[in-house]
């Protein structure tokens, strides 16, 4: 059911050692991407796949991941295998809030691709773009939006309801909890 492999998709922070992603399998889910809807269907959208391992370390050390829990993530030795930067390119189009909703559409769907073939990944939104452009060798017009991290992934992620709080957490083994809200609460 397509519900269960929404589920499936977590924003996951730790990943195996020694897995590696290849560049057909970052290709493949560039290539689900590009069939789902686009605002206008201009397709501004271009993607920046990072496989190899020096390519891979450099942008890591540009990423922030879940600053609010106080710890070190992902843990060394528990690093992406592999990386989508997800890129405007302004040749093709001006920037504007609406194409935000391509970056969206397109992250989610890689996401759900990546689920279902067994990897794990996080949306990461939390770095400096010109950064990474100048990490990654980007030409001018190439705006990096958003930044996937995919690999396999070792930790346990786990959906509640909404208690006291909707921030994740974790808890002294390290699982990691993410409360949402209840379907009544959310309809209007």
């Amino acid at each position: 059911m397509f519900k269960d492999l929404v589920k499936k998709s977590r924003s996951y922070r730790s990943f195996q050692p020694g897995k590696t992603l290849s560049l057909e399998v970052l290709r493949e889910l560039c290539d689900t991407a590009r069939f789902a809807p686009a605002a206008t269907n201009l397709q501004p959208l271009k993607y920046r796949l990072v496989y190899k391992e020096e390519e891979r370390k450099n942008l890591l050390a540009l990423t922030y991941w879940a600053g609010s829990l106080g710890i070190k993530l992902p843990p060394d030795g528990h690093e992406p295998a592999g990386y989508i930067v997800i890129c405007h390119d302004t040749s093709l189009s001006v920037e504007k809030p609406i194409f935000l909703m391509d970056v969206g559409i397109a992250a989610q769907t890689m996401m759900l691709a990546a689920a279902e073939r067994r990897l794990g990944g996080c949306m990461l939104g939390a770095f400096k773009p010109e950064d990474v452009s100048a990490c990654l060798g980007l030409p001018e017009g190439l705006n990096p939006k958003l930044i996937l991290a995919f690999g396999t992934p070792d930790e346990t992620v786990v959906l509640t309801e909404v208690k006291d709080r909707v921030k994740y957490y974790r808890d002294e083994h390290n699982v990691h909890y993410v409360p949402k809200r209840s379907l009544d609460e959310i309809i209007l």
